[in-house]
């Protein structure tokens, strides 16, 4: 009896540990799985919001701001007829046709079924009223209706432009941002306190403080092809660009853009992700082609040959800047990088010289003609004032010396440097432009050049060019006429500025940017 009774509470004790076993197993394994669960929720969740960094904020009508930044993030919120992608190929946007009719006529239509941000319909009176607001002048896009000398409305859907004089490639000037008409109706428009309306991917939502707040776009009539992730995104506006600087360190701002090259001395190197691009910035080695001399186009390609662009960038501008060929050489899809020209080469600009005559004596470069001796002595003119440039100059100086070409570097005021401009009183002259989004190079190149330089093909290349809307027939022309140039060379490409996009590396996405645009791709981004 005794013993049964030990057998009952054995068994009733092995059920008990089973039952506990089981219970811990699947206890353990449940926990498990919702801590997996947990971990791997973590690991894709997504922050729908984006945080966006501006200094020296002045307003957010795209038509008013004078701040680049602010311009840079209009572009989601307010939309052109025609917009630029990142190669700078001109594409559609609000437009739906373009049509050149004449050298100085339009016809542009539009589709009233894209809304505004209040669910009102685009109309071609939009456009009339942009424009007419622009013609004010009190806009850094005034430049672009420079020209337009009437706007007639046709319909609610088509417009006619006509200009004072035919302008190569119009339609990129028609990259302004339009505003509605109808929503400023008993507004003066520069005072206006509204919170202005675009067509965009974003709209803005709430202006608080020192926060802009912009909400996605569910009506964009764009959004099936490019429907962003990110929800809301937040414009951070900071009273200089050192508390900028600060907050993207704390953690506060995920991007920017900034021409600053010594971003690392103030926000550090970690945790970051800094892209260049090119600037719109050129440089360029002006010859005067009427010259005596300089007419020689030998004698222009024997000193491309002796710059060597590299050095120049590295010990005056410590890579800050990036050298450059030629007026496209930006990413450009008209530049064509594959053609063939001459590199440095001291020995390629000797064999050059001598091919074409001259002769290295007396330490310099002679060549006797008509019973005048010439020689490779040369007056380079800068501004007084501009010490890079001076320094620029010195090294030519330098690097041309060691070949035999002998330059005097005549430094000048600012007001004598405008003149020797106008006159075109230099034998070599280092200047600088800012490259327009349009290609048309015939400033460069044709008409009253600064090279006075005139080349009858690329003249009537060029002339071809701006009438010409097929891609592959404009790049076949585009790539005579570099070729021609390379050949030329009226002047010499040396360098232009970078612009940096920097971004937190929390947030993920393909950041692409250029001088139009800085955030394409702006729809596949996420941070997490």
């Amino acid at each position: 009896m005794k013993n049964n009774i030990f057998k009952y509470i054995f068994i009733i004790f092995a059920v008990v540990i089973v039952i506990f076993a089981i219970y811990m197993i699947y206890f353990r394994k449940d926990s498990n799985e919702n801590i997996n669960e947990i971990e791997s929720s973590e690991e894709v969740k997504e922050v729908k919001d984006l945080r966006l960094g501006i200094s020296n904020f002045d307003t957010l009508n795209p038509l008013l701001s004078n701040n680049k930044e602010v311009l840079n993030i209009d572009k989601i919120i307010f939309e052109p007829l025609m917009t630029i992608d990142k190669d700078y190929k001109l594409q559609k946007c609000l437009a739906t046709e373009c049509s050149k009719t004449s050298d100085t006529t339009y016809i542009i239509k539009i589709d009233n079924d894209k809304k505004w941000h209040n669910d009102s319909s685009l109309i071609a009176k939009d456009i009339n009223f942009t424009i007419e607001r622009l013609k004010e002048g009190n806009s850094i896009y005034s430049y672009n209706v420079e020209k337009i000398s009437n706007v007639e409305i046709l319909d609610s859907e088509t417009i006619k432009i006509t200009l004072t004089e035919e302008v190569p490639f119009f339609e990129y000037n028609l990259t302004f941002p339009i505003l509605p008409s109808n929503y400023y109706v008993g507004e003066d428009f520069n005072s206006s306190t509204k919170i202005p309306i675009g067509t965009g991917m974003y709209k803005i939502d709430s202006i608080v403080d020192s926060i802009i707040t912009l909400k996605k776009n569910e009506n964009w009539w764009n959004i099936k092809n490019k429907n962003p992730k990110i929800e809301t995104i937040q414009i951070k506006l900071y009273s200089e660009i050192g508390e900028l600087y600060n907050n993207f360190k704390m953690g506060n701002t995920d991007i920017f853009t900034s021409s600053n090259s010594n971003l690392e001395q103030y926000i550090g190197t970690i945790g970051y992700v800094k892209n260049a691009y090119k600037g719109r910035e050129f440089d360029y080695l002006a010859f005067n082609c009427e010259d005596d001399i300089l007419s020689d186009k030998a004698v222009r390609k024997a000193i491309n040959c002796c710059i060597d662009k590299a050095n120049i960038v590295s010990s005056i501008f410590g890579d800050t800047k990036i050298q450059n060929d030629f007026p496209l050489d930006y990413g450009n899809y008209l530049y064509d990088p594959n053609i063939i020209k001459l590199q440095y080469s001291e020995e390629e600009a000797k064999n050059i010289l001598q091919d074409a005559g001259w002769e290295y004596k007396y330490n310099s470069w002679q060549k006797t003609e008509n019973y005048r001796t010439k020689r490779l002595n040369f007056t380079l003119t800068v501004e007084a004032n501009d010490g890079e440039r001076i320094a620029v100059a010195e090294n030519i100086k330098e690097q041309l010396a060691r070949l035999g070409i002998k330059i005097s570097i005549k430094k000048v005021s600012d007001r004598q440097f405008q003149n020797t401009l106008e006159n075109k009183n230099y034998e070599m002259i280092l200047a600088g432009v800012y490259n327009s989004f349009s290609p048309d190079i015939s400033s460069f190149l044709t008409g009253d050049n600064l090279q006075n330089y005139n080349n009858e093909e690329i003249s009537k290349l060029i002339n071809e060019s701006k009438n010409i809307s097929d891609e592959n027939l404009l790049k076949e022309k585009y790539k005579k006429i570099q070729e021609i140039f390379f050949d030329e060379q009226p002047f010499i490409g040396l360098y232009r500025n970078k612009v940096y996009i920097v971004k937190n590396r929390a947030l993920s996405g393909e950041v692409n940017g250029n001088n139009y645009f800085s955030y394409y791709n702006l729809e596949d981004w996420n941070r997490i």
